[in-house]
């Protein structure tokens, strides 16, 4: 298996030493060694999926309903303007 670590460094933007292009050489290595017994398995019968596991919402249903709490934190407003709060200018120009 030819590793260019030079070029996956420069990728990477990492500023190696040569000890850790080594270790990084035989890391990489051993993982792509592992991606190559992943890819003789059949995985012909296998049905795409985009989880591992199931995946189920467990949030109950979105359902728009009346609220009047705009109109309660406005009865809290030192000052509104409609269903605003005002508040005081802070930038200048």
């Amino acid at each position: 298996m030819d590793i260019n670590i030079d070029k996956v460094a420069e990728l990477a933007r990492l500023n190696l030493k040569a000890e850790e292009k080594q270790k990084l050489a035989r890391d990489l290595g051993a993982i792509l060694e592992y991606v190559k017994k992943l890819d003789a398995l059949d995985t012909s019968k296998v049905e795409p999926t985009s989880h591992v596991l199931n995946m189920e919402n467990v949030f109950r249903a979105d359902e728009a309903k009346p609220s009047d709490a705009a109109e309660k934190a406005l009865e809290h407003a030192p000052q509104t303007d409609g269903p605003f709060f005002k508040v005081p200018k802070i930038v200048q120009r």
